[in-house]
């Protein structure tokens, strides 16, 4: 279909309205939606720039963002075994996007399989959300939004600035299925909502989105890191690897195992790094630190760019007295006493082990370890891990906690592991945990500098390994087999 390139005057206070157009290509669609949003940004910017000097406008300065919208008057039966692609009932699905740059590949599939699926047209249009002026300046190098009170105006009486009436979770909470019009959201997120996120994940992980690869580990010690980037110099060396670079925090890129990674002087809250493929298989390690709280935020953040998978890979608190330093624990069921997801995700929602993932896992194990079967158990249990929100929890009297413990059979316990696998189960995102044992509290053997650094450097590699061999068997599986129907509800969005 030939594209309609929107065109502007300079006295023009919003992109001129483009009519909407129908598309069957989900490519050309992409496209479509590439060139509203340039030039929505354009307009943004050109205002932005002449307002900054000095050039204040008299009336408002807007472009919205661009949407996709699909109507169907068929209760059209979809293949049973897909947990996305399609809508559950005839009506009118809208979603408003944003960066189609990033997402380019995720939008053609999603729209591959609606058409296909349904057998209509999807249409590519304006929206009525307004593009706040921040997300749009967020990608323009060089070009800051001052704070409010820096300008001799408010900044919200020339441009629109984030609302959270669209920057919220309430689609992916089950809060919000039908908006006021009577149209359904067709994806998880808004594009406000994904702006703010993205802009998030610059800010905590000091790396662009752009960088982050479809499966991520999750871990709470600096020592993965570094045995992280020594595994990524060694894959950059074998051209067979498929591995093309290794990204560190300040979006320092390497392509060669003996290239330099400039350190940045101060490091962000959770530094992430990324060992990357060109089709974005790749895998991303971020370091979440120590808490629930990080945990959150970190997986708040990430899950708008729909990754294939995180696991968590951390150490853990042994609960059992068979257990042993440096044992593994494959979790299979979580204790949630962290509290931070409390009232997105009530507490009696349980969180069910996904097969894919635990198979993943434990072969993985195998594969490091050499050991099978009955023999796997001498060093990995399987069972309950409880997170908790108090890391010196062995200070207070033992009795409440310690009976809650055994009577939730629970075999490990740390800070971060239930709510990365909540936070999954909400996103829609597929999760898994394997910790490794660092101290038992409940048996004397307390986490001390000495004791701490010998693990360390016997155990870390391996653990890391497995992680990696966990991710590279879930890369060559189907993203359709990875996305179980178990991680969604009655009423779910058709994007993944």
């Amino acid at each position: 279909m030939e594209k309609d390139v929107t065109q502007f005057t300079e006295t023009q206070n919003a992109p001129a309205d483009p009519a909407q157009e129908y598309f069957t290509d989900p490519t050309a669609a992409v496209d479509r939606l590439q060139d509203l949003y340039d030039a929505a940004v354009a307009h943004l910017t050109a205002g932005f720039n002449a307002v900054m000097q000095g050039n204040r406008p008299e009336t408002r300065l807007r472009a919205c963002y661009p949407e996709i919208r699909l109507v169907t008057t068929s209760f059209a039966k979809a293949d049973s075994r897909l947990s996305f692609g399609h809508v559950a009932q005839p009506g009118t699905y809208v979603a408003t996007i944003t960066r189609p740059d990033l997402f380019r590949n995720y939008l053609i599939q999603q729209l591959g399989l609606l058409i296909e699926n349904h057998g209509v047209p999807i249409a590519i249009g304006p929206s009525q959300t307004p593009i706040p002026v921040h997300f749009a300046l967020a990608n323009r190098p060089g070009v800051l939004v001052p704070q409010e009170g820096v300008l001799d105006f408010p900044l919200r009486d020339v441009f629109d600035v984030p609302d959270l009436a669209t920057t919220n979770d309430d689609i992916v909470n089950g809060v919000l299925t039908e908006y006021p019009d009577g149209s359904r959201p067709l994806a998880p997120f808004t594009a406000q909502r994904v702006d703010y996120s993205l802009a998030r994940l610059s800010h905590y992980t000091a790396t662009d989105a752009g960088h982050f690869q479809n499966h991520v580990l999750f871990t709470n010690y600096q020592f993965y890191v570094d045995e992280f980037e020594a595994y990524a110099r060694k894959v950059l060396g074998d051209p067979a690897s498929g591995y093309s670079s290794f990204v560190a925090p300040g979006n320092a890129e390497i392509t060669t195992p003996d290239g330099d990674l400039v350190v940045l002087p101060k490091m962000p809250q959770m530094p992430t790094y990324h060992l990357k493929r060109p089709d974005g298989q790749g895998i991303t390690l971020v370091n979440i630190g120590v808490g629930p709280s990080n945990a959150k935020t970190a997986t708040d953040h990430i899950a708008v760019l729909r990754p294939h998978a995180w696991l968590m890979v951390g150490h853990c608190a042994g609960l059992r007295n068979s257990q042993s330093l440096g044992d593994f624990v494959l979790a299979h069921a979580y204790l949630r006493e962290d509290h931070v997801l409390d009232d997105d995700l009530p507490i009696w929602v349980p969180i069910p082990a996904l097969a894919e993932i635990q198979i993943a896992l434990e072969r993985a194990v195998e594969h490091v370890t050499q050991l099978q079967g009955y023999e796997l158990k001498r060093i990995m249990r399987t069972g309950t891990v409880a997170t908790i929100d108090n890391r010196n929890w062995e200070l207070r009297d033992q009795s409440g906690p310690v009976q809650r413990l055994s009577q939730s059979r629970a075999v490990a316990l740390d800070m971060e592991s239930a709510t990365i696998a909540a936070n999954g189960f909400r996103f829609r995102v597929p999760y898994g945990t394997l910790l490794c044992v660092s101290d038992k509290p409940l048996h004397g053997e307390l986490k001390l500098p000495g004791m701490a650094t010998d693990f360390y450097r016997s155990q870390v590699a391996r653990h890391l390994l497995i992680g990696i061999h966990a991710m590279e068997q879930l890369r060559d599986m189907p993203v359709e087999r990875i996305h179980s129907r178990k991680l969604r509800s009655f009423e779910e969005t058709a994007f993944l």
